[in-house]
């Protein structure tokens, strides 16, 4: 319980935490951003990090003078196809093992089997989808591996959906993350921003129980 209450003052007040993390590193935040958004997309044992609140966050924070936000884009573009372009190595050679894995406290597997059903009906596109929903983020990559997705089509569709979900989060951030209103009410700025990454996955929810 205690963990949790944690996670959700991190999360809830991500900006107090992001400021102070700048104050006491520096430079060496880029490196801290880049090892979060690296382990949220390359590793599926790392689907609950914060990722679209913390890319709002950041841009916010480099718009207040805290970071570049070139350098800052730059990092996590890096990161984020890092990360995938790892995740997709590890599911290529695992393969149709994965699917025999026990859930766990670690291992997600409905997670896993909901963004595989999600990849055979949409195909390459849901590597770019799954940028923008949580779970789907960590798991699309490593079913594309598994499914064995042409390499040089992931990576194109990769590309391009990692500079968009960075990009436009980021520089959100940077040009509203500061507005008195957004500024005072941050945290329910990044309420609204986690509930409307998880709005898919709630439809699709109900759709299924229906």
């Amino acid at each position: 319980m205690e963990l949790l209450s944690q996670f959700l003052d991190l999360v809830l007040h991500l900006d107090q935490h992001l400021v102070i993390l700048v104050q006491q590193y520096g430079t060496w935040i880029y490196a801290i951003l880049f090892a979060i958004i690296f382990c949220e997309t390359g590793l599926v044992v790392f689907p609950f990090l914060p990722g679209d609140s913390l890319l709002f966050v950041a841009g916010a924070v480099a718009a207040s003078g805290g970071m570049d936000i070139v350098t800052l884009n730059a990092v996590l573009f890096a990161a984020a196809v890092i990360g995938d372009n790892s995740n997709y190595w590890i599911g290529h050679s695992i393969g149709p093992r994965a699917f025999r894995w026990e859930q766990s406290r670690f291992f997600n597997k409905a997670a896993l089997l909901k963004t595989h059903a999600f990849y055979e009906a949409h195909g390459g596109k849901t590597v770019i989808i799954a940028r923008f929903l949580p779970l789907a983020r960590t798991f699309a990559p490593f079913v594309a591996g598994v499914g064995r997705m042409s390499y040089p089509r992931f990576f194109a569709f990769d590309f391009f959906g990692g500079a968009l979900w960075i990009s436009s989060l980021t520089l959100a951030g940077y040009w509203f993350g500061n507005l008195p209103w957004i500024k005072n009410n941050l945290s329910l700025v990044i309420v609204v921003i986690v509930l409307i990454s998880l709005l898919p996955a709630l439809v699709g929810w109900v759709r299924h129980r229906r």
